[in-house]
């Protein structure tokens, strides 16, 4: 699938003039990377011999320094625990010149840490810690009074939900209401809690799994796939669907009732976690830029495959995204 180098180009040269609002799950990266030569004495399990420990941002977290890696400007929104952990969030927003003022204190949870344990290029066990309590009213109330203050200035919102209590659903409803009165272009991740809750956004991206459990079907072909998709833009109003297909690329289907089916760019599979953050703010960026939904997607499809080619959740540049188009093209 060709599509012209300049207009990528141009396309993603536009980047560095868009402003983001990213409303989410805010989550530290926890990774103890290591190696396995013996099995444990005490249990058939492996011994991870401790090589290397780093952080990283996760979750909604992670779409913002998705978006500072793109070129554009991250404004995040969501809460961390008055804790160590949470100061790490912050420590490493600052470090990535990301600014922290939409990042909220709650104090009747801890920051959510997702450590994982990696060995020879493999994740062999993941420990989460995390409270799913929703916000108190009113830290819900201070953070609606942030985002009826930034709205004006930014050109997208992404709403990043994993599930964590901070997307309830009046905030929810909030923030496509104020969205949608201000003209603003809307991408949505979804869970499974809150999933019909995000009607009348401008992307909604769920991955085949989710869109099998929440209209309760199974998907066996592109027939099945499309009428799920008929069904599903229906329930949420949504101008833009865009399924991620893992290893068979994106399903991408438009309230005037055209779809397009995108093949995978990635050329090794290393780590899929964090490759969906990479998709919805690539998709968004393309979009406040003027691009078509197909060109969004066959650039944020790109994008995926270049993370999933990493080890760990990571980021994207542009030049990047350049260079695997000219590799895809030449191939």
């Amino acid at each position: 699938m060709n599509v012209e180098e300049d207009k990528i180009r141009n396309i993603l040269n536009e980047f560095k003039n868009k402003r983001i609002l990213v409303i989410g799950d805010l989550m530290l990266d926890h990774y103890i990377i290591g190696d396995v030569e013996r099995i444990s004495p005490e249990a058939p399990v492996q011994v991870v011999k401790a090589e290397n420990e780093k952080y990283g941002l996760g979750g909604a977290a992670n779409v913002a320094n998705n978006i500072k890696s793109l070129g554009a400007t991250p404004l995040i929104i969501g809460t961390i625990g008055d804790d160590s952990n949470g100061q790490k969030i912050r420590e490493i927003f600052l470090k990535n010149d990301i600014s922290d003022e939409g990042i909220f204190i709650n104090k009747d949870q801890p920051t959510t840490q997702k450590t994982r344990v990696i060995a020879r290029h493999q994740q062999l066990i993941r420990i989460d810690f995390e409270n799913t309590n929703e916000l108190s009213t009113e830290l819900y109330r201070e953070i609606e009074n942030f985002i009826e203050q930034v709205i004006p200035d930014i050109d997208g919102i992404i709403l990043q939900d994993y599930n964590k209590g901070f997307l309830s659903k009046s905030l929810i409803k909030f923030v496509l209401k104020i969205a949608n009165k201000n003209e603003k272009t809307v991408g949505v991740d979804p869970k499974t809690k809150n999933f019909f809750e995000y009607t009348n956004a401008t992307i909604f991206k769920p991955n085949r799994q989710e869109l099998e459990k929440n209209l309760n079907i199974d998907i066996k072909d592109d027939e099945d796939l499309l009428s799920a998709a008929e069904i599903l833009i229906q329930k949420v109003n949504c101008s833009y669907l865009v399924i991620t297909l893992g290893e068979k690329g994106m399903f991408v289907y438009d309230n005037k009732r055209r779809h397009w089916k995108i093949p995978t760019f990635s050329q090794e599979v290393y780590e899929v976690s964090g490759a969906g953050d990479t998709v919805i703010s690539t998709l968004v960026l393309a979009k406040v830029t003027g691009s078509d939904i197909k060109t969004a997607s066959i650039i944020a499809n790109h994008a995926a495959g270049i993370v999933c080619g990493k080890v760990g959740i990571t980021t994207v540049t542009p030049e990047e995204i350049i260079l695997s188009f000219k590799r895809w093209n030449e191939s």
